[in-house]
């Protein structure tokens, strides 16, 4: 298993291939970049000698039977590849090789149902319950992204759960949020993955998530159902700013800026909660004492691994 794994090793194991780029090196020799997955993980690895048929065998969404070597590169493991060979997918367990939320599905899903039971405002509770109870497969089981943070089998869920939390707690030290307007906001703003991406194994844009866009989908769906469950007109309205402006300004993605208290506090519970899982991921991976590589999405920055207890 990928967590079990130390430099010197040597490999002849089955792995997912959830990432696969051709490279040239400075002196124009080809090699692979992958990225290799069981259920414990994720570790990236190279394949110096490109040889005919690679390209059929590295390739995305195949089980791969991988003989190498796991090195140390830069203080963080990484797999020398020697070679490699496709195995029949009929001939794996999928679930040892999807990574899941490190919470288990039947605790999250009984936090988000609680949730919902929770919200009191008459129109808010039922169009929030006919939403989620109509999605909770989908919504049990999907990425919140296809890479970056919460991107594994439950990450919606997972996602969705910590900002419920965290905006729970933020109601009890501002009391002037409207904690029911906030909580369907958080359920709502992420929803439209279940319809964006392709599921949890080795998740990929739709069709229709590539042309719309998660938040303009669930947008549509909100309305269409704000529309036959008769939900006050205002209720309806400021729920679609919530889901609308989820992202905090139109760069990373919200067609309106927050102009809602609750609103405000929604953007910045997702950036924080999103942030945190990308750290988390990162520091997993190193020895205490030691710094990450670059994360591309914080900003270029390295994080250490304090010492301190």
């Amino acid at each position: 298993m990928i967590k079990d794994l130390v430099a010197q090793q040597k490999i002849d194991e089955i792995f997912l291939v959830s990432n696969a780029a051709r490279g040239v090196t400075n002196i124009g020799v080809p090699y692979f970049s992958l990225t290799l997955q069981d259920s414990t993980g994720q570790l990236t690895a190279r394949k110096w000698e490109v040889k005919p048929g690679d390209d059929d065998i590295f390739v995305v969404g195949n089980f791969v039977k991988i003989t190498g070597e796991v090195v140390n590169y830069r203080n963080t493991l990484q797999i020398k590849v020697t070679d490699g060979s496709i195995i029949d997918e009929r001939d794996v367990d999928v679930s040892d090789y999807i990574i899941s939320a490190p919470i288990k599905r039947e605790k999250l899903q009984q936090y988000l149902l609680g949730a919902v039971a929770d919200i009191k405002q008459p129109d808010i509770h039922k169009v929030i319950e006919a939403l989620v109870k109509g999605n909770l497969v989908s919504f049990s089981i999907y990425p919140a992204a296809s890479k970056n943070h919460h991107e594994y089998a439950s990450g919606l869920l997972h996602h969705t759960v910590g900002m419920l939390k965290a905006g729970k707690a933020l109601c009890e030290v501002y009391p002037t949020l409207n904690a029911d307007l906030l909580a369907a906001g958080i359920i709502l703003h992420d929803m439209g993955k279940i319809f964006e991406l392709s599921g949890p194994v080795i998740p990929k844009y739709t069709t229709e998530g590539r042309l719309v866009g998660h938040i303009s989908i669930m947008n549509g769906k909100l309305k269409e159902k704000c529309d036959e469950l008769k939900i006050d007109e205002e209720v309806s309205v400021l729920l679609q700013h919530m889901l609308l402006s989820s992202h905090g300004q139109p760069e990373f993605g919200s067609p309106v800026v927050p102009e809602v208290k609750e609103a405000e506090v929604l953007s910045l519970i997702d950036n924080l909660d999103a942030r945190i899982n990308m750290i988390d991921k990162a520091i997993s991976s190193i020895n205490e004492g030691e710094f990450t590589p670059r994360i591309a999405s914080l900003e270029g920055r390295c994080f250490y691994k304090p010492k301190l207890k």
